[in-house]
């Protein structure tokens, strides 16, 4: 099991996907691929008859380029790394630190996919996933990449994610967050913890436990409170998460009156009328 670290510098405790699972998917994809190209070279068999052999040539070069690199790019550059047969699979690719795919990165393991997967018939692509530690073909090596998991086999399955506090523990948790100062508390942990619970049901139990841990540790160190004992780490972090989103909105709450109470109103100009009012001709200023 592999640890990634997200884009937003965030942990999360991701399987790299093993290789019985990333060669099926490689095979469901290949015979898409191929159906495809097989299908695009009937037709322009029977829809262009009189073609010569060259331009028949550099149809049919073009049509193998086009399925069996152009689609795998376009597919995983637009999809953030998942393909037809790895979303069949429950896989994805992702950048080495996690983060998702993009063109560099799909092109890359396209035209290198081309050469180990097709022209070598995957010898290269098989024998360095078993060297791997986390089962790295030549593609991934080249292009930075990884494919881990996203379904972990029984993740969410039979057991809650967070489990429920009594009513009292609950009340308690409470009253202990009113006073804690959280202002110390950095924007990069808050991201960590929101990042956490998004994706608590796609890690592995023992793997989620631990980060819980560790999150917890840094935001007492933070605070300088420890959390209640008794407590599921998973569940502190989401009352702590929910209390400071509950300060947020007092906060705008208080702003809100304020504001409108220091804006100044605008005072209309009023029309002013002539006295004189003008009858028939009216007077003739004198001579």
């Amino acid at each position: 099991m592999s640890e990634l670290v997200t884009g937003e510098a965030v942990a999360l405790g991701l399987r790299a996907a093993k290789l019985p699972s990333r060669a099926l998917a490689i095979c469901l994809d290949l015979a898409v691929e191929w159906i495809g190209l097989v299908g695009s070279l009937l037709i322009l068999a029977f829809t262009t008859p009189s073609l010569d052999v060259a331009g028949s040539a550099a149809a049919s070069l073009g049509l193998t380029v086009f399925f069996l690199v152009g689609v795998p790019v376009l597919v995983e550059t637009l999809s953030q790394g998942r393909s037809l047969g790895k979303v069949a699979f429950g896989l994805r690719v992702v950048r080495s630190d996690g983060g998702p795919v993009r063109f560099r990165h799909s092109l890359v393991r396209g035209l290198v996919g081309f050469i180990e997967l097709i022209m070598l018939v995957g010898v290269p692509a098989v024998l360095t996933s078993l060297v791997s530690v986390q089962g790295r073909r030549l593609g991934d090596v080249f292009a930075g990449t990884l494919v881990v998991r996203e379904r972990v086999p029984g993740a969410g399955r039979g057991r809650a994610p967070l489990p429920p506090l009594p009513p009292e523990l609950a009340r308690a948790v409470s009253w202990e967050l009113v006073g804690c100062d959280l202002s110390a508390v950095p924007d990069g942990l808050w991201l960590a913890v929101r990042q956490y619970l998004g994706r608590i049901g796609q890690l592995d139990p023992a793997v989620s436990l631990g980060m819980a841990h560790r999150l917890v540790a840094e935001l007492t160190t933070c605070t300088g409170r420890a959390a209640p004992y008794g407590v599921h780490p998973a569940a502190y972090l989401g009352a702590v998460l929910a209390e400071r989103q509950r300060r947020e909105w007092a906060r705008e709450g208080e702003a809100a009156p304020v504001q409108h109470a220091t804006q100044v109103p605008q005072v209309q100009p009023v029309p002013t009328t002539s006295t004189t009012s003008t009858t028939g001709g009216g007077f003739a200023p004198p001579a």
